[in-house]
């Protein structure tokens, strides 16, 4: 079945600085999703807005689409609950109370013009050893 968001615009590629990252708000109340988008030259990588350690938004700055993602210093997403870093390929988180763990990832699609659509959340990931995430 598909996601009740499928197909919702997000922006075009070229809107997001490479190396950052843009978040966005899906539907309202009950309903809302956070999700984010961050590119990589031609690639784009997007995950739910959500840390594994205890589920805060991981953008810092605020979440106006003028929240940031990605650590200056190291390159990796950032969350700015506990300072946790993930890689921007996977997810996978490499440091903090959440290490081992991984975000979950977000499916988007991309029109020949450059507008990326979400299309849904992929299975939460597992924790470390296989067991349930956080």
């Amino acid at each position: 079945m598909p996601h009740p968001f499928a197909g919702k615009p997000l922006c075009r590629l070229a809107e997001i600085e490479d190396g950052e990252g843009r978040g966005f708000v899906l539907g309202s109340g009950a309903d809302q999703l956070l999700i984010f988008v961050v590119r990589q030259g031609a690639a784009a990588h997007a995950y739910r807005n959500s840390c594994p350690h205890q589920g805060t938004p991981l953008d810092w700055g605020g979440f106006s689409g003028e929240g940031r993602f990605v650590s200056a210093d190291s390159g990796n997403l950032l969350c700015a609950t506990h300072g946790a870093e993930f890689r921007i390929e996977d997810g996978f988180c490499l440091w903090g109370p959440c290490a081992g763990y991984s975000l979950q990832a977000a499916e988007i699609s991309r029109d020949p013009d450059g507008l990326l659509r979400f299309q849904g959340l992929r299975p939460p990931p597992p924790g470390p050893g296989g067991g349930p995430s956080r």
